[in-house]
């Protein structure tokens, strides 16, 4: 099972108690699934359609709940390359769509009878918590953190994709929005916020899986780091120390080490019978010791030397 259909078998377990809550999430469900159309004999109806069986059971069991309207569920199978199933939940009749309407505050606001909700059905915290779990089951999805941090909603019109995302902003998330083929996509990319709205949706099970992963790749990246730090630094001593060692064979060869300052010739035999020593550990070695930034200081009158006769 997928990352994100952990999350969704989560989500639909969340039972929240207060009524207001409810009506908020079966709002949402049926915005992303649903459509008021009108039937063959002239008469309102509302049909949702999904794919998943967690949409379909939670928004029968929710209008069980709520509306005490009968509600036709009927199971397609489709076959292609993959045998699914297609789930419709139909309601008929002109009374009980507008009980429906008026209840989950829906009204028509794109082509062919596409719904949107208006704002005062999550005027509370709780029921925007409830709103976005309800739109993230029937329309979102969450990539496995193991291989990056991307949480998304698709929606069909521009206007609800706009809403969604003040909802998310309102809790301090900075989702964005992208226009991919004909689909307007929400979507929040860093791993912290990823995380704040699993905590959000109350996905608490998925949010400590979730930060489990997310802390392990921390100190993974944190010690290549350390190490790519490391195996620069030393790549660096190495490079400096071989530039050294080539100076002082130079001087040698053309001028001889006599010629320097007994201070400088001292520093200079020391690297060339230890080639591959720190800077520190010549200082160790010389009478009366010296520390790193004497070393370097004589080292590097050594190569200006060296560059003279270069030149």
């Amino acid at each position: 099972m997928s990352f994100s259909m952990e999350v969704k078998e989560e989500l639909f377990g969340v039972n929240v108690a207060a009524r207001h809550c409810r009506i908020a999430e079966l709002s949402a469900l049926v915005v992303q699934c649903g459509k008021i159309d009108v039937d063959k004999s002239g008469h309102l109806h509302i049909k949702l359609q999904t794919e998943s069986g967690y949409v379909a059971r939670k928004c029968n069991l929710l209008f069980r709940k709520l509306c005490q309207v009968p509600v036709v569920v009927s199971v397609r199978t489709a076959k292609g390359k993959q045998t699914h199933a297609q789930y419709l939940l139909e309601i008929h009749g002109d009374a009980s769509v507008k009980k429906v309407a008026e209840l989950l505050k829906l009204k028509v606001s794109g082509k062919e009878g596409a719904l949107r909700a208006d704002g005062m059905v999550y005027v509370h915290t709780c029921c925007k918590r409830a709103f976005l779990r309800g739109t993230f089951l029937a329309s979102g999805s969450i990539s496995n953190p193991q291989k990056s941090y991307h949480f998304e909603i698709s929606e069909t019109e521009k206007g609800r994709a706009e809403q969604l995302i003040a909802l998310i902003r309102s809790f301090d998330v900075d989702a964005k929005l992208i226009l991919r083929k004909s689909y307007h996509v929400v979507y929040v990319k860093e791993g912290e916020q990823v995380a704040e709205l699993l905590n959000i949706m109350e996905a608490h099970r998925a949010l400590m899986e979730f930060e489990n992963v997310r802390i392990v790749k921390d100190v993974r990246n944190s010690v290549n780091r350390q190490v790519n730090c490391e195996t620069a630094n030393l790549s660096k001593t190495v490079n400096a120390a071989r530039k050294q060692y080539e100076d002082i064979v130079l001087i040698r060869d053309k001028a001889g080490l006599h010629t320097l300052s007994e201070a400088l010739e001292e520093i200079a035999r020391l690297r060339l019978e230890y080639p591959e020593a720190s800077l520190i550990e010549l200082g160790e070695m010389l009478s009366p010791k010296l520390g790193k930034s004497g070393v370097n200081h004589r080292l590097k009158k050594i190569s200006e030397y060296a560059d003279s006769l270069r030149g």
